[in-house]
């Protein structure tokens, strides 16, 4: 089946009666979200800002979400609720989470990766979190300090936590399990093993399970393959979205691949920023500003006006002056007379 017409049949599944758009349908990625057909989730924040030695201010930190906001994003990941010993750079995540929340229509995503994470971010107000079990036990040890077997209890106890929260105080827990495509310190990782695990944290309580490409090893026939078999293994509901990495230039082409099985969300990084600190060679994220081009000019929906997006790169260098960024699309510019999905043309 082709891209077009698996789109089609998927979107036509998803499509609500009144107004022909995604409507909400947790575990695909779209949440509350209304009126797009795929959720680009903005992790720059986080996973760019981890990766870079300097600490970007705080202030700074704020006025680039913001920007981010203004261009339309609706999912900002604005950072991780570490150790500041080991992260310094993540040490105002609670700030940042606070701040955040009084941006209107932006749903706020901060990762955690344990127990005390968790319970630091419902401290500040988060009302959804990530945790990033790996597949592949050297990575894991090295990133949590914890095996796959003992990360994935881990979820289990975040769970149990969100489940005593009071009922005004709800808490979205979603998991995006690591390496699952391939590990820098291990090499192949067993695809039954990464199913077997989105199993056992399905069990566990997530919400909803991703696949991580930490490391950019993925190819498009793993992406395909992995989640459909995700999909079969934990349904529909459970299903979460894609992270990718672009370190051999295959983060488009995995997009693409993604889209065909019916994933709906995208992890990506304003400028390309991002790679795991933990993952050695593990290099940048997808470009948000590349990714959204390539979605509307395939006729779907983001809700993100690029030339706001384009912008807001000047207010993340004026926090990190002189930060290298990527991008074809900010290098070379729309295409002449290019159309949103909405048919809309960029000014």
């Amino acid at each position: 089946m082709n891209a077009s017409i698996c789109l089609s049949v998927y979107f036509s599944c998803m499509r609500g009666e009144a107004d022909g758009k995604v409507t909400s349908k947790k575990g695909w990625g779209i949440g509350m979200v209304q009126n797009i057909d795929v959720l680009v989730s903005e992790v720059g924040p986080r996973d760019g800002l981890q990766s870079i030695t300097r600490t970007m201010p705080t202030m700074a930190k704020v006025q680039w979400i913001k920007a981010l906001a203004a261009a339309g994003v609706r999912e900002i990941e604005v950072g991780s609720f570490v150790s500041p010993r080991l992260l310094p750079q993540m040490a105002d995540c609670a700030t940042l989470v606070q701040e955040a929340n009084g941006i209107e229509g932006l749903e706020v995503l901060a990762l955690v990766p344990n127990l005390k994470g968790a319970e630091a971010a419902v401290a500040a107000g988060a009302r959804k979190v990530t945790m990033p079990p790996s597949a592949s036990t050297a990575h894991s040890l090295s990133n949590i300090g914890k095996t796959p077997e003992q990360a994935i209890e881990e979820v289990r106890r975040v769970c149990a936590f969100r489940d005593s929260l009071p009922g005004e105080q709800p808490l979205d827990v979603e998991v995006g399990i690591s390496t699952a495509f391939g590990c820098t310190m291990e090499g192949p990782v067993s695809e039954d093993w990464v199913i077997e695990m989105a199993r056992l944290l399905a069990q566990a309580g997530a919400d909803s399970i991703g696949l991580s490409d930490t490391t950019g090893y993925a190819n498009p026939s793993q992406i395909k393959r992995l989640f459909r078999r995700l999909r079969s293994e934990i349904g529909a509901e459970k299903m979460g979205g894609a992270h990718l990495h672009n370190t051999r230039g295959q983060g488009l082409a995995n997009v693409v691949a993604a889209l065909e099985v019916g994933v709906t969300t995208f992890d990506a990084s304003l400028g390309g920023l991002g790679g795991c600190p933990y993952a050695p060679g593990a290099t940048g994220n997808i470009v948000t500003e590349d990714l959204v081009f390539m979605l509307e000019a395939m006729g779907l929906h983001t809700g993100i006006d690029l030339d706001r997006l384009v912008a807001a790169r000047d207010v993340l260098l004026q926090g990190l002056p002189d930060e290298t960024l990527y991008g074809n699309i900010p290098e070379v510019g729309l295409p002449k007379g290019f159309a949103y999905a909405s048919g809309r043309l960029a000014t």
